[in-house]
């Protein structure tokens, strides 16, 4: 009897969705910083330095640091649960992501982006956002899933043009890529709406109980029971 497809690409597809929230949450409410990829924070520092208005260079460095030290440590988890089945990490990954951020959730309440000033608690939720966003990049590198990365779209639509039949290419994955795209979008415009209705808590909340619920539904699978690196 075959066993069923892993529906590891399905709880990828649902964790784009989570930082398309994430997105939302780190720009909007955070002011102009991202916490889930690293590119456009480059870009920003190199605005902020240029003394251009509004780019604020200790946000960016505190999120790239964070992003940093959450990659490091899953990195190691990752090498800690070789040979271990998978359902064991993707649920440590999980914990410790939604963990995160809950705990940014709990930190988010009565925080008021607006304020001329912010006080720490506005350089904790980055840290707490980036540190979540660089553990779950690592993990899902180490999966080595192709075409969902989870958090950066521009190899992607890359993909997705340059591999398409018009450039004479057999349009491999297009609907992982296809969906990939959709979700992070899909994420970006509930965590905007609701970042603008409500503030920051929500959608972290939400955020961390997709990482949570996707995975607890990933780890049912009989897949699941293999061991990493297999």
């Amino acid at each position: 009897m075959t066993r069923p497809a892993t529906p590891l690409p399905w709880l990828l597809l649902l964790l784009s969705v989570s930082t398309g929230l994430v997105d939302a949450i780190s720009v909007l409410g955070l002011g102009k910083v991202f916490t889930a990829n690293m590119t456009g924070n480059i870009v920003f520092l190199g605005f902020a330095a240029a003394g251009t208005p509004g780019f604020a260079p200790l946000s960016y460095v505190v999120a790239i640091l964070a992003f940093m030290a959450g990659a490091l440590v899953a990195g190691r988890v990752g090498k800690g649960h070789e040979g271990l089945p998978m359902r064991r990490w993707l649920l440590v990954a999980a914990l410790v992501e939604a963990g995160l951020l809950w705990i940014a959730a709990a930190v988010a309440i009565s925080f008021d982006p607006a304020l001329p000033s912010p006080d720490g608690r506005l350089y904790a939720i980055i840290a707490l956002t980036a540190i979540a966003m660089g553990f779950r990049n690592a993990t899902i590198r180490q999966l080595k899933v192709p075409d969902l990365t989870t958090t950066v779209l521009t190899l992607t639509i890359t993909g997705l043009a340059a591999d398409s039949r018009l450039a004479g290419g057999g349009n491999p994955n297009w609907g992982r890529r296809v969906g990939s795209v959709v979700a992070i979008g899909l994420g970006a415009a509930v965590g905007a709406a609701l970042v603008m209705r409500g503030g920051l808590v929500t959608p972290l909340l939400l955020a961390g109980g997709l990482v949570l619920a996707g995975t607890l539904a990933c780890m049912a699978h009989p897949s699941a029971g293999d061991p990493v690196g297999a």
